[in-house]
């Protein structure tokens, strides 16, 4: 059986309009270690909480939305939908 994929997006706690959109297989892991400053990224502004997640079936399907996510289009789908 293929790994699940998940898109999340999370938002910094110590400054509430920071995001970060990413993909992974492990959810709870992910989190951990940006919280623990492993990803450059979001290193500056911890902590970070889950704002949503979405699983997706296929690798592919996930890759495309997390993409989109990332695309001027998305980012105001994501805004006017979940923040």
């Amino acid at each position: 059986m293929l790994e699940k994929r998940v898109v999340y997006v999370i938002e910094s706690e110590s400054a509430p309009a920071r995001h970060y959109v990413g993909l992974t297989s492990n959810l709870p892991t992910r989190l951990a270690a940006h919280n623990a400053g492993e990803s450059r990224h979001t290193r500056k502004y911890r902590p970070w909480r889950i704002v949503v997640a979405i699983e997706f079936a296929t690798e592919e399907r996930a890759i495309t939305f997390e993409k989109y996510l990332k695309s001027g289009s998305g980012a105001a789908f994501l805004k006017r939908h979940f923040l």
